[in-house]
C-alpha cells in the first residue's frame, strides 16, 4: 500500500499480482474506495499486475479544494499509470470509474490493451442530471446532534446506499443487509461530505455520448439487469455507440454487481481481458 502525487493530487494505491504480468488498472466509482474491490482482487491478480486506487476526494487519497471534472480524474489515473511505469494496460472502470475510463480512452487510447466499462453511463442531458441530483440530494444538517442522532443518520445513509446498489432479493435478506450496514459504518476511512458532493457534481456533468464513436480500443461493456442506480439501458447505449463493443448483462445483478455477483462479474471481465487478440 503506497501513495504518490499524481496530477497534483495525492493518490493512495495498491498493487497485487506478478510484477511482470500484463497490467490491469481498475477505477472505482462514486464515494467508494479500494475496499470495494475486495471480492475481485484475488481473481484479477492471478494473471495480472493489478493496480487499484482511491480516486481524489475519497478513502486515503487527497481531498480537493475546488470543483473539477471527470476528465481531471482521468488525468489523475493516467498520472498514476505513468508513476508506476505502466506503458500499455488493461483498463476496467465501475460506475463513475467507467465514466473516468471513457475519458481515458478518448485521450490516451494508445495506452490501452482493452477497455471494460461496468454499470456506467456516457451522459444523459437534463433528465439524467435532475435524476442524479434527486438520488443524491443532501440531507438537512443536524443541529448540535447527539451521538445517537449521528449514528441514526449514518445508518439511514447506509440503508439508502444499499437500496441503490443491492438487488431486491439480497436486500430482503436481513442478515446480509445488516452485515453490509455494519461494514459501511465500520469503514476506517469514511468519505467527507464535501468530497462526495464534488465527486457527484463532476459525475453529473459527464457527457461524451457524441464522442463514443471515437473510442478505438477493444471494448467490453458490462451491465446489471436489476440496476436501479444506473439502468441497464445506459450500458446498452454505450455498447451501441462504440464500434464493435461487446455487451454482457449479468442477470439478477444490481449496481454493486462486482461484490454481490462477484463470481459472475469476475468471469465476465476476465473472459474478455484474457481472450487472445
Amino acid at each position: 500500500m503506497s501513495s504518490a502525487v499524481c496530477n497534483q493530487v495525492d493518490l493512495h494505491y495498491e498493487c497485487y499480482g506478478p510484477a511482470d504480468a500484463p497490467p490491469l488498472l481498475c477505477v472505482m466509482g462514486l464515494g467508494a474506495d479500494c475496499s470495494q474491490w475486495a471480492l475481485n482482487v484475488e481473481a484479477f491478480a492471478e494473471a495480472h499486475r493489478l493496480v487499484i486506487f482511491d480516486n481524489r476526494d475519497v478513502g486515503r487519497s487527497g481531498y480537493a479544494h475546488a470543483p473539477y471534472e471527470i476528465s481531471d480524474m482521468a488525468a489523475d489515473a493516467l498520472a498514476l499509470a505513468d508513476h508506476l511505469g505502466l506503458g500499455r494496460f488493461h483498463l476496467l472502470g465501475v460506475s463513475m470509474g467507467g465514466a473516468i475510463s471513457q475519458q481515458i480512452a478518448l485521450i490516451a487510447a494508445e495506452r490501452l490493451l482493452t477497455l471494460t466499462i461496468c454499470a456506467s453511463w456516457a451522459g444523459g442531458g437534463r433528465w439524467w442530471r435532475q435524476r442524479q441530483r434527486a438520488t443524491w440530494a443532501p440531507r438537512e444538517p443536524l443541529t448540535e446532534p447527539s451521538e445517537e442522532q449521528l449514528l441514526a443518520r449514518a445508518r439511514e445513509e447506509a440503508e439508502h446506499l444499499l437500496i441503490l446498489t443491492l438487488s431486491a432479493e439480497t436486500y430482503e435478506d436481513d442478515r446480509v443487509r445488516e452485515r453490509a450496514i455494519k461494514r459501511i459504518l465500520a469503514s476506517p476511512h469514511p468519505q467527507h461530505p464535501d468530497g462526495f458532493r464534488r465527486q457527484a457534481a463532476a459525475a453529473s456533468r459527464h457527457e461524451v455520448r457524441d464522442r463514443l464513436v471515437e473510442i478505438a480500443v477493444a471494448t467490453h461493456v458490462i451491465g446489471a439487469e436489476c440496476d436501479v442506480l444506473i439502468p441497464v439501458w445506459k450500458s446498452k447505449e454505450i455498447a451501441a455507440a462504440i464500434v464493435d463493443a461487446e455487451l454482457t448483462v449479468i442477470e439478477g445483478a444490481a449496481h454493486g454487481m462486482n461484490l454481490e455477483h462477484a463470481r459472475e462479474f469476475n468471469a465476465a471481465a476476465l473472459g474478455f481481458i484474457e481472450r487472445p487478440s
